[in-house]
């Protein structure tokens, strides 16, 4: 078995993938908006767009506020049925015309592609994050990968503009093998970058779970003989299509294990909000046992209970904040509570990312902070082990704290302060640790609502640059706004 661009497979793979089965599956997706404006999709989903809404949106179309040019429209049955009875999941997945009232932010929130020294491929701290497809089962409105999803052109550093491309095996095996090459012949340290070894990859998208077993089993099997200590599947498809892990794939997963049990295996799963994997009556409300335990949606319990059951694998949410979907804590605190029942992990939730029209989706920082914070109140130590993480261009950072009074002898902290810490550095880990406070401002909802208030800043989330050569960390200069980070 040979893949194309000459990548050849060890015996050792080729006796993992051929044992891999590979079925159809049939997520009755419905594409677009145009199945809703001509009324081809099926009777009992047309309802899921008002009269209004669909004259609305109908408006739009082709013009500079075309909801689809900014984001394609995509939903599956399952979701759709769920989405019945929540406005929650409604905002999730329905275009809506405010969507483009201001279409402010970055096609390449982060400037990412500074970090991609080979196409399809973001090499940030010791890890790669790969965009192996470019689409989902469905598509979130707020999605941070929404120049991928929408095939848009972006400026790269050199100047050049193109669509971003997807990781192919020949192109990423070679780079992490070059990569590691060079740290091992130069004590543990890349030469340039001062990296360490690139030990975990994360595979991305769009959603990996659209693949089918095999491309997705070739992927983890390239990567485990590339020396790759850990896989990461980011994936949203449990709560899309909960079908799809099905015998085949979890049969993958165990033969995968069985083949290199030396490599870690990390399910990251994307529920928002509880309405994605709670079970509701036709009132909408939570249905619980006799014990008072909330039920979950079948199929979905039935997916997280075959992963999580596999000792050798680890299963962990993280989500995003957004307005008007889980800006509340009591939906966040039933989330927490229900996700590390079933026997998984929190690990983050985000504040909403710069990307394009983020203004309608993006809470306040501080406001996401408090969201959080009041929703870990009556959780126990166990379930809160989620930080609220944003991602600043020199990498990821936690909103540490909020705080409502001064703190004395700090001029500019008379009504509280911010405190950021960089959790994970895009070039490499000597700034772990380190914080930055600035004054409050409610109303900020990037790191740009604070340049003016900026009291303490060992971290250099303001004074800082980008990268000049893919790999390497940045360097200092003069502030936000020099760093020509968009609004």
């Amino acid at each position: 078995m040979i893949q194309k661009q000459g990548y050849v497979p060890t015996e050792r793979e080729q006796a993992f993938l051929g044992g891999i089965e590979d079925p159809k599956y049939v997520r009755e997706i419905i594409n677009g908006l145009a199945p809703f404006f001509d009324e081809r999709a099926p009777a009992d989903m047309l309802n899921f767009y008002s009269p209004d809404e669909i004259v609305q949106l109908r408006v739009l179309k082709g013009s500079e506020r075309d909801v689809e040019s900014r984001m394609p429209v995509k939903i599956t049955r399952h979701y759709y049925e769920l989405a019945r009875h929540s406005a929650a999941i409604q905002r999730i997945v329905k275009a809506s015309p405010d969507e483009t009232r201001d279409l402010a932010g970055s096609e390449d929130p982060g400037f990412q592609m500074d970090y991609s020294p080979v196409e399809g491929l973001l090499h940030k701290y010791e890890m790669g994050l790969m965009y192996v497809v470019s689409t989902c089962s469905a598509h979130c409105r707020f999605c941070y990968r929404e120049e991928l999803i929408a095939r848009k052109e972006i400026k790269r550093q050199d100047g050049t503009v193109a669509k971003k491309g997807l990781a192919q095996i020949p192109e990423i095996t070679a780079y992490i093998r070059a990569h590691n090459e060079a740290v091992a012949r130069n004590g543990g340290v890349h030469p340039e970058s001062g990296r360490e070894k690139l030990r975990e990859i994360l595979l991305s998208g769009g959603d990996p779970m659209v693949l089918n077993n095999a491309k997705l089993g070739a992927w983890l099997a390239a990567l485990a003989e590339s020396d790759v200590e850990s896989i990461r599947i980011g994936t949203k498809e449990m709560a899309f299509y909960p079908q799809r892990f099905d015998a085949p794939f979890l049969a993958m997963l165990d033969r995968f294990h069985e083949t290199y049990p030396q490599v870690g295996l990390h399910m990251m799963v994307h529920f928002e909000h509880p309405d994605e994997f709670l079970a509701k009556d036709p009132d909408g409300h939570y249905i619980e046992d006799a014990q008072g335990f909330k039920q979950w949606v079948p199929a979905t319990g039935k997916a997280m209970r075959d992963l999580v059951s596999r000792g050798w694998l680890t299963v962990e949410n993280q989500a995003p904040i957004i307005k008007g979907i889980n800006d509340d804590p009591d939906a966040l605190r039933i989330l927490q509570r229900e996700i590390k029942r079933a026997g998984a992990e929190n690990h983050y939730f985000f504040c909403g990312r710069d990307i394009v029209a983020y203004r309608a989706f993006n809470v306040p920082i501080e406001t996401a902070w408090n969201v959080l914070n009041e929703s870990q109140k009556g959780l126990s130590g166990v379930e809160t082990h989620a930080r609220l993480s944003i991602t600043h261009y020199k990498g990821k950072t936690e909103v540490n704290a909020v705080t409502s009074r001064p703190i004395p002898g700090l001029a500019g902290s008379e009504n509280g302060v911010v405190i950021f810490k960089i959790l994970r550095n895009a070039g490499r880990a000597s700034d772990r640790g380190k914080v930055c406070i600035v004054g409050r401002n409610p109303e900020a909802l990037w790191f740009d609502g604070y340049d003016d208030r900026v009291l303490f800043d060992e971290a250099g989330l303001y004074d800082y640059t980008r990268v000049r050569k893919p790999g390497l960390a940045p360097v200092s200069t003069g502030g936000c706004a020099a760093a020509g980070i968009p609004a």
